[in-house]
């Protein structure tokens, strides 16, 4: 079959692009229509594989050639295939021959073929916006007398008026005119309509659009017309900026007078584009207005969007507009307005859509307001919440559950700026759990973790409660049931805190081994790594290990196991005993080093694993840094400074060989800190695609180095040139220990440096009681650890490019070489989902590799080249060049290497880096004189002719 053969196609990862070209262009040249219509419909997937100009420019001729030769059908496949490949249309390289190939068939005596010309020249138009003969058969088309090539005119005019100014300020007239004339059917007005939203070029442009709208507004007030015209008006004006105040008082006029219930809904559809597009455009009075037309209406469904639209506002700035005016305008407290009315109106509302939106608009006012108004506030948000939690949670349709996401939603929300509501709010989610249905209850359990990540309100008391419901979860079959059990799971591990009793351990052993599923279990241990409960997660990932069908699944489990195992070890320290720290150090290193081979053995080349192998490195090299430090410190005892070290101190003007040995050894090991917290900072770098939660535990194992390096210096090298800034912003349970015992520490160093100056053995054991306090909380794998939400990455080509992967390019050393480089960002299946890239940052350098003859001298300056360029990628395809300088003769390795910029200015490394080797020979003309020189230099001077010489008589 046709799905059978692509797939199989697609299969051979050993195509490349130009034998995959070859194998459509048979299917292009088969003398059967199926075949052809196959090989057509397969060239979306050829240019997502191979995203490069080389390849898109041959198949679009290819398909060109297809367009003009072949029958409507196959015009009509090719269309499809161009709509579909839009962002690699800018990669076609002889625009002109491909237009010309299209273009020919605007003048077949087939009205068909001529619309889907004109579709297929609508769909080119980004890269052919001024083309006049374009331009004309549209206009011509325009007037056309058969229906399917006017629409397809349309069409064209609207995709060419969007990309160009001048065919928008000649083409707006003839529109104008059609739409007001009066043999102009109404349904064809109403598709040339739309057309003017895009006569936003110039302010006069947009200003002449306008009026025209508004004069339909008036002459045509029929539904379908008004609609119409509204909607374009919005439109125009979310392109323009100016109008958009102006806009959001007609469509609130709008629905505030006009009783048809079409034209209201338009108007809150609007509205809410509006809300989102210009948030801080709208005024308090336009937000007043809103809410007296929710407040008044009838319908529910209109309710439902007006309220829509406020919970849309609610999110932004406008929300602060509304509750804290500027100073000087008379308006009544928050909690007496019109907004607040709604909302506690709505939050009791039969309607559950309406309800969750009261509850959103009426969270957010709570959180934006003045602290004098939010207590009153707040009570009435909780009872709202109470009652719709109540209410959903024995309800499992989808409406209930949505309604019941978002009050929990706006829950975490609001319990994050009053945390004095949180012992309450818990106590009626633990009560609710009992007797909510399975799919509130994976819900109800999300908030509580997130509530409890936040602050710590689980209490030990809490989780008899949490266990009996673990053991109900096992006993129940419902589609929810193993979703329920990680969410349960996740609940105990943050309940307990990174110390599992041997009771929680057993009942969630046993329940997991009597309904879980392997899939299950990995989650659940996933969780434990999270939450520190690494004792448990090794449990459950040694059960796992022999449950996979893939060695490489193998090899994962089994390096996880023996990462839980190594960070068990580090959980029994206690203060002050220093070799049980330094033997505890010893085992976790073991396991750690044991990890890593598995680790290295689970990468593949798809799945290479490097943020993971780069982090577990560093943790290895961290804990032998520690340990190395706690003997160091140990050396004091051992070896102490000797009875002159003062003398010596005095003589040489500096402190540090007063404290002897040590002090060298501890520059070392400040060094060696320091060198860690610069790595961590380039594996920081690196993670482009990494969560926030990542990136967060990356730099405080960044911060951690930072303060151990900060404490040698403050208290044994240097105090007076010792400093540290730690700014940090506390999210999760694990990151508010961290930070206690950095402030901890902190505190310690600055009272002992204060008290007692000289260096002695406490200040050692403070330093080792810094090491033991970091290494007692326990670390927390993240969730970039073991799974990847966005996926971003660089695919870099090079012209020229040698021949064989091991040939260099040739280039003579009086000339430059011009290197473009070409690059397609690609994206997984969330694209932009932690932050998104602005501009790729290239950079470029060369190295000589052999060196020159000895008798070629060439300027320092000239020997290497270090060029950086940013560009912007559009459509995620950029392209630059660079002009290199290759005077010295001889192999140069030219190295390539990209970096992305977010939308924050933030530069990431995320590569990749290619290189290709370029050959600087002599040119023929120097290398001729050279020659000649080397030949007179051989053969010597030749001796002219001798005088005899007679002594003079």
């Amino acid at each position: 079959t046709a799905a059978g053969s692509s797939a199989a196609y697609y299969g051979e990862q050993e195509l490349d692009a130009n034998s995959a070209l070859m194998e459509l262009d048979k299917g292009l040249r088969s003398c059967k229509l199926g075949e052809q219509c196959e090989a057509v419909v397969l060239f979306p997937k050829l240019f997502q594989k191979y995203p490069f100009p080389i390849l898109i420019n041959s198949a679009f001729l290819k398909l060109a050639d297809i367009f003009r030769l072949g029958n409507n059908f196959l015009r009509l496949c090719v269309l499809k295939v161009t709509q579909l490949s839009e962002k690699h249309l800018e990669k076609i390289l002889n625009v002109d021959e491909f237009v010309k190939r299209v273009f020919s068939v605007i003048h077949s005596n087939d009205p068909v073929a001529r619309a889907i010309t004109l579709r297929m020249l609508g769909s080119l138009a980004s890269i052919i916006p001024e083309r006049k003969n374009a331009h004309h058969s549209i206009r011509q088309s325009l007037d056309s007398h058969d229906n399917v090539e006017v629409e397809a005119a349309i069409f064209a005019a609207a995709s060419f008026s969007s990309h160009s100014k001048d065919f928008a300020a000649g083409i707006c007239n003839k529109i104008s005119e059609m739409i007001q004339g009066l043999d102009t059917p109404v349904e064809l007005k109403l598709k040339l309509i739309p057309m003017l939203q895009h006569m936003h070029h110039d302010a006069s442009q947009a200003s002449c659009s306008r009026e025209l709208l508004q004069e339909l507004a008036s002459s045509y007030p029929s539904t379908p017309m008004l609609i119409v015209t509204l909607h374009t008006f919005t439109q125009l004006a979310t392109s323009s900026l100016v109008d958009i105040p102006e806009q959001i008082r007609l469509l609130l006029q709008y629905l505030k007078e006009d009783p048809r219930k079409a034209v209201k809904r338009l108007a809150v559809q609007d509205l809410k584009l509006l809300a989102k597009k210009a948030p801080h455009l709208w005024t308090r009075k336009n937000i007043q207005v809103l809410c007296e037309c929710a407040l008044s209406t009838p319908y529910n469904s209109l309710k439902l969007g007006m309220l829509s639209v406020l919970s849309t506002l609610s999110r932004t700035i406008a929300i602060k507009q509304y509750v804290c005016p500027n100073t000087g305008t008379e308006s009544r407290t928050p909690r007496h307005t019109d907004l607040v009315k709604l909302a506690q109106e709505c939050c009791y509302h039969s309607n559950l859509a309406v309800a969750a939106h009261g509850i959103t608009v009426l969270t957010s006012i709570t959180v934006s307001c003045p602290q004098k108004e939010v207590i009153q506030l707040e009570q009435e948000t909780v009872m709202g919440m109470e009652s719709l939690i109540l209410l959903c949670s024995q309800d499992d349709s989808k409406t209930a559950q949505a309604t019941l996401k978002t009050v929990l939603t706006s829950l975490v929300k609001m319990l994050k700026s009053c945390p004095h509501l949180s012992q309450s709010s818990v106590v009626l989610l633990l009560a609710q759990l009992h007797c909510a249905c399975d799919s509130a209850r994976v819900l109800m359990c999300q908030a509580l973790a997130a509530i409890a990540t936040q602050q710590p309100v689980l209490a030990e008391g809490m989780l008899g409660d949490l266990l009996d419901l673990f053991r109900v979860a096992s006993h129940r079959t419902s589609e929810k049931q193993q979703e329920l059990l990680v969410s349960l799971a996740t609940v105990l591990f943050v309940a307990s805190q990174a110390s599992l009793s041997a009771e929680v351990k057993t009942v969630i052993r046993q329940q997991l081994e009597n309904v879980a599923n392997g899939w299950t279990v990995y989650c659940i241990a996933r969780q434990a790594s999270r939450m520190g409960c690494h004792d448990f997660s090794r449990e459950l990932y040694q059960s796992l290990r022999t449950r996979v069908a893939s060695e490489h699944f193998y090899f994962w489990l089994n390096s996880l196991m023996e990462f839980s195992q190594a960070e068990q070890c580090l959980s029994g320290l206690s203060d002050g005993d220093y070799s049980a720290a330094m033997s505890a150090i010893s085992e976790a290193l073991k396991s750690y080093q044991k990890g890593i081979a598995s680790l290295t053995a689970a990468s593949t080349p798809l799945s290479p694993l490097t943020f993971q192998c780069e982090f577990v490195k560093l943790r290895i090299d961290t804990l032998q840094a520690l340990s190395q430090l706690i003997c160091t410190c140990n050396s004091l005892k051992t070896s102490p400074p000797p009875a002159i070290a003062t003398t010596i101190a005095l003589s040489s003007g500096s402190e540090r060989p007063s404290c002897g040995r040590i002090s060298t050894q501890m520059k070392l090991a400040m060094d060696e800190f320091r060198s860690l917290a610069a790595r961590y900072a380039d594996l920081y770098q690196s993670s482009f695609d990494a969560d926030y939660a990542t990136l967060r535990n990356v730099e405080l194992q960044q911060q951690s180095c930072l303060l151990v390096s900060y404490v040698i210096e403050a208290l044994i090298i240097d105090p007076q040139t010792a400093s540290l800034n730690i700014s940090f912003a506390v999210t999760s349970e694990y990151e508010l220990r961290m930070m206690a015992v950095f402030n901890h520490v902190l505190e310690e160093v600055e009272t002992l440096s204060r008290k007692h100056p000289p260096v002695s053995y406490l200040h050692t054991g403070c330093l080792c009681d810094a090491v033991i306090a970091i290494l007692k909380v326990p670390l927390s794998f993240q969730r970039y650890f073991f799974q990847k939400l966005q996926s971003t990455s660089i695919k870099l080509a090079l012209s020229p490019s040698p021949r064989t992967p091991n040939e260099p390019i040739p280039v003579q050393n009086n000339q430059q070489l011009t290197l473009k480089v070409e690059g397609v960002v690609q994206h997984g299946s969330c694209p932009g989902l932690f932050r998104k890239i602005q501009a790729v940052c290239l950079k470029v350098s060369s190295t000589l590799q052999t060196k020159p003859a000895s008798d070629f001298k060439i300027p320092l300056d000239s020997k290497t080249n270090e060029i950086e360029q940013k560009v912007e990628p559009h459509n995620d395809y950029f392209s630059t060049q660079f002009l290199l300088n290759f005077s010295i003769l001889g192999t140069h390795m030219v190295s390539v290497e990209a970096s992305v910029v977010d939308t924050s200015g933030i530069e990431w490394k995320t590569g990749p880096k290619i290189t290709v080797s370029v050959k600087s020979l002599e040119d023929p003309y120097s290398q001729q004189l050279r020659h000649q020189l080397q030949q007179q230099q051989q053969t010597g001077p030749q001796p002219g002719p001798q005088r005899n010489i007679l002594p003079r008589q």
